[in-house]
């Protein structure tokens, strides 16, 4: 049977996996987790124990896979050894889910790392139309698409943020990831608000949902994954299901990550908020 199929409709929450709980979630421990998801590139190319660990787990959850290295962005050709190694990985594990982020990571001589955002005007919204539609004919699968927590922004820009992720859903096949913890951090540092965010959102589209609590450094937020949910995220998310109830959600906590059980806790206020919603 599918991993895909085994999705739980009641049990829509999941957590990253990390290395700190492999041997946690080893012992099959009883959990109010219902899937679990990956870094793409954390496990595509080895079959050391990342691999052998998520070999195991993935007979008991589903799993989505979440890349950092597409860089859809750029204007650069497409790394096409990556791209079929991925392939090969998506078609292995199958995946409920596979996404990456919209923005670019630098240039391949000089990669810095990072996600970085990029204009938001009609002349990216060709280009990344364009992008996706190539690397999805390449996968053979759609993708969603992560909306960014992004620093600066563009002089260059004639549109939103949320205008120029409508624009692109409606002109590609792709899905979105929408990540509530970027729209609130983002909505802070770039002085917008959420709700119109969320009000352009096509949540058809939406096909995983990520919070995570946030930092704040003199009175600027950081999308860090290294807090419990503030209460802004929880918000937004309530507003969320106001227009869509089933969508898989993770919950992520990447810096001084906490043993299992703190994101477990999440998990059960998550699933309180969203038991309440359905009733």
């Amino acid at each position: 049977m599918s991993v895909k199929q085994l999705i739980n409709p009641a049990n829509i929450f999941g957590v990253g996996l990390r290395s700190p709980h492999y041997s946690y979630l080893e012992q099959s421990p009883k959990t109010e987790v219902g899937w679990l998801e990956i870094i793409s590139e954390n496990y595509f190319r080895t079959k050391g124990k990342p691999r052998l660990v998520l070999e195991n787990l993935r007979s008991q959850f589903p799993i989505s896979c979440h890349g950092v290295s597409l860089s859809i962005a750029s204007y650069e050709e497409f790394d096409l050894k990556y791209l079929h190694d991925l392939k090969m990985f998506y078609d292995e594990i199958d995946p409920f889910l596979i996404s990456d982020h919209l923005c670019f990571t630098g240039k391949k001589l000089n990669n810095l790392h990072n996600l970085l955002p990029f204009a938001y005007n009609h002349e990216n919204l060709h280009h990344l139309k364009n992008r996706i539609d190539q690397v999805q004919s390449i996968l053979g699968r759609q993708l969603a698409f992560e909306n960014l927590s992004a620093y600066f922004d563009y002089n260059s820009s004639s549109m939103t943020e949320w205008e120029f992720i409508s624009e692109l859903t409606k002109s590609t096949d792709c899905h979105l990831l929408l990540d509530l913890n970027n729209v609130f951090v983002n909505s802070h540092n770039h002085q917008f608000s959420p709700i119109d965010f969320l009000s352009m959102i096509d949540f058809n589209r939406v096909k995983e949902i990520h919070m995570a609590g946030y930092s704040i450094r003199e009175n600027f937020y950081f999308d860090s994954h290294s807090n419990p949910l503030y209460p802004e995220v929880i918000a937004l998310y309530e507003s969320v299901l106001s227009k869509k109830k089933n969508i898989p959600v993770l919950f992520e906590w990447d810096e001084n990550i906490p043993p299992f059980e703190v994101l477990e806790a999440q998990i059960i206020k998550l699933k309180t908020i969203w038991s309440k919603a359905i009733d």
